[in-house]
């Protein structure tokens, strides 16, 4: 028994050791007595290694490398928290270094003692183990179940290597990423230092332009009452100029009213009284002539030696004394209450491309309608049956305007003439030709002989209908001229453009009187009110301004956008202003108390919109080729209003 159990203990010994579990000595006691529970007497109960061991077994010395304490920092608490430290490592590295069981099967006692044994070289001692075992197996006296599984220590070393393999690639990419990390901060870096450089130069440039702004300013402000004071002369002189044209024109009809009423009391009379004339040269040359009169004079002279030169065709001549305008003699108590209950009556599609003019006929409740299928139709009212369509031009029509005695029409369009046409047969009698791009639109003068029309080309142009040819032409916008009106019985012209300003021009010179500047767009549309007072424009972003004719100043200024605004018109009394809205809508602004009323109905955008003569019916037409007719059930306006802001 004793030799047996001296040879399970060597035999124990280097089984510890090719495992290299390196077992302690309460670790090996408990193992043994397992085994010898399980095998019976034939293994060890406990097996004690100590120092006075008299084996002949040599033990691997373990360095202690780790646990050395340099010189001179010999000291007992740190040499305690190294030895805390080595062991926190030791049971980490075990943690680490046992796995857990894998789903590989490892092999059971029997077959690691044979592995063992054929690798060792111990055929002897395999053959003894193999027939002793096999006949305990026969008798019974072994039971496998409780033997158990011996860890496969290989396939965890392989395992470990392997993941040593993974951990090693990972460590290189991560010092590859933490490399490039390295060099992009670098760059990073510099790309601040530049950054900041060009932010501190930018700084400075701010600061010296903040200082030259600063001087600038006050360099400025120097200027400004001087200027302030130059435009209000200018303003008073342009003023004083105007006052005195229309005073001049009014003394020379006074003058010929005089002479008339000389020569009947002439004629009256049986005796022969010497005749008094007023020679009109002679007063001119004695009095002191202004620019005006100096501009009126040389006009006068160019249109005579034309007239010489052309020999049978006469020019017409601008009225001197102007009817005048029956609007003004109106007394507010005669007028009737605006209107604003419109209601939606009627819709008559009478084009096939959209409708871009509608006008009253200066007398009769007849409306005309151009459109852009290059058609224009006079309709009956109410029931707005056709009573004629013209066709001939070319392009599409833009815009339409009645004779004074509402026996002609007038139309402009995109290709680039104006046509006059006889009601009465629905001939043209009369084009006009000379401008350069389409013509947006046309106006009758007062008396009847000339036609003002305005064009894309920048420029508008006064035609002679007696002479046939073009009597001036209007420079000075800086782009498209959009709408051009005659004051009331006057020589004056009103024109829009695109350049955002509306102009006043003498059209007997030619010359620009005035401009007004506010509006911030193009600007759509201008008209003067019936009594000849005030002016209203809209803009292409909705805005309508209200402008005092006589002093020429800004009266209001109201947003209705941010659709366009087409077109505007006043009614007969002059306290209704309509406008024709982009999306469709219809504002009616009532001056008087400053409020917004809509009429809906249009589908589509609204182009153009006029009053009858008495306000009790509207007319607009839209893009949709239609013409809708809106009436008033009473003369008390009945739908609610939105004040607008000025």
């Amino acid at each position: 028994m004793a030799a047996q159990r001296g040879m399970p203990s060597s035999a124990g010994r280097v089984l510890e050791e090719a495992l290299g579990m390196g077992l302690t000595a309460a670790r090996d006691a408990r193992d043994t007595a397992d085994a010898v529970a399980a095998e019976g007497a034939y293994y060890l109960e406990q097996v004690t290694i100590t120092e006075a061991s008299e084996d002949d077994y040599e033990y691997e010395e373990i360095p202690d490398d780790n646990f050395s304490i340099p010189e001179g920092e010999e000291d007992l608490a740190k040499a305690i928290q190294m030895a805390q430290e080595q062991a926190t490592d030791t049971e980490i590295l075990e943690r680490k270094t046992v796995l857990p069981s894998k789903h590989a099967v490892p092999e059971v006692i029997e077959d690691f003692l044979c592995n063992f044994l054929i690798k060792m070289g111990m055929t002897r001692t395999l053959d003894c183990f193999q027939s002793e075992w096999y006949e305990l197996i026969q008798k019974g006296v072994t039971e496998l179940r409780t033997i158990g599984n011996v860890p496969d220590v290989y396939t965890q070393i392989m395992l470990l290597e392997n993941e040593n393999k993974n951990l090693k690639k990972d460590l290189k990419h991560y010092k590859q990423a933490a490399d490039t990390a390295r060099e992009d901060l670098l760059k990073i870096q510099k790309e601040r230092d530049f950054h900041r450089m060009h932010h501190k130069r930018i700084v400075q440039e701010k600061n010296k332009l903040i200082n030259d702004l600063k001087g600038l300013k006050l360099h400025y402000a120097s200027y400004e009452p001087t200027i302030r004071v130059l435009h209000e002369k200018h303003h008073t002189l342009l003023k004083e100029k105007m006052l005195t044209s229309l005073e001049r024109d009014k003394v020379v009809g006074q003058i010929s009213g005089l002479q008339e009423i000389l020569k009947k009391l002439q004629i009256q009379h049986s005796y022969h009284a010497p005749q008094i004339k007023v020679d009109r040269s002679r007063e001119k040359e004695n009095a002191p002539e202004g620019p005006t009169q100096k501009g009126l004079r040389e006009a006068r002279e160019q249109n005579k030696c034309k007239t010489k030169m052309k020999g049978s065709t006469k020019d017409s001549e601008f009225p001197i004394d102007m009817q005048p305008n029956p609007n003004l003699n109106v007394s507010k108590e005669n007028l009737s209450p605006a209107k604003f209950d419109y209601k939606l009556k009627n819709i008559f599609r009478l084009h096939e491309l959209p409708v871009s003019c509608v006008s009253m006929h200066p007398h009769k409740d007849i409306l005309v309608s151009c459109g852009e299928d290059r058609l224009w139709k006079v309709l009956g009212l109410p029931k707005c049956n056709v009573l004629l369509t013209g066709f001939g031009h070319t392009d599409w029509l833009s815009d339409c305007c009645f004779h004074p005695s509402g026996n002609k029409l007038a139309t402009s369009s995109g290709d680039t003439t104006v046509k006059l046409w006889d009601l009465c047969k629905g001939d043209c009698i009369l084009t006009f030709e000379g401008h350069r791009h389409a013509v947006w639109s046309c106006t009758w003068h007062s008396c009847g002989n000339f036609v003002a029309s305005s064009s894309l080309d920048k420029t508008s142009k006064i035609w002679d209908v007696n002479s046939e040819r073009c009597r001036c032409t209007l420079y000075g916008h800086t782009d498209s001229v959009n709408s051009i009106e005659f004051f009331p019985f006057s020589n004056i012209l009103l024109t829009s453009s695109a350049d955002k300003t509306l102009s006043i021009w003498d059209a007997r010179t030619g010359i620009c009187e005035q401009s007004l500047y506010g509006h911030l767009h193009s600007i759509n549309d201008a008209i003067f009110d019936p009594r000849g007072h005030m002016i209203a424009s809209c803009d292409a972003c909705g805005v309508t301004k209200l402008w005092d004719f006589r002093k020429l100043l800004p009266i209001v200024s109201i947003d209705i956008g941010p659709s366009p605004g087409n077109e505007v018109n006043f009614d007969s009394s002059g306290q209704v202003l309509a406008q024709a809205s982009g999306n469709g809508v219809i504002h009616l602004l009532d001056l008087k108390s400053g409020e917004i009323h809509k009429l809906m109905g249009h589908e589509n955008e609204a182009h153009t919109v006029v009053f009858s003569h008495d306000g009790e019916t509207l007319f607009s037409g839209g893009s949709d080729g239609t013409v809708r007719t809106w009436s008033s059930p009473s003369a008390h306006p009945a739908a609610e209003g939105i004040p607008f802001k000025a």
